[in-house]
């Protein structure tokens, strides 16, 4: 008989290791969170990570600014 895995139910941390605070924007490049809301994740009410959770998805395109680069130097 195998046991069950025992589960909390909240809303899990958006996490996907790649733990990175852009330098300009500071949010991890990974998840778009902030430092603080990564800090204090653990402590955060159900509410809390709710409403971080839903603003994640409008700050992914405040990462895909191109500064320039080769792109911006070639002319097609």
């Amino acid at each position: 008989m195998t046991t069950p895995l025992w589960k909390r139910d909240e809303i899990a941390s958006p996490c996907v290791q790649i733990c990175v605070l852009h330098p300009e924007e500071r949010i991890c490049i990974g998840c778009y969170r902030t430092g603080d809301e990564i800090a204090h994740w653990s402590k955060m009410t159900p509410d809390e990570r709710s409403a971080i959770m839903a603003a994640l998805p409008d700050r992914a395109p405040r990462l895909r600014k191109r500064r320039g680069g080769r792109a911006a130097r070639v002319k097609e």
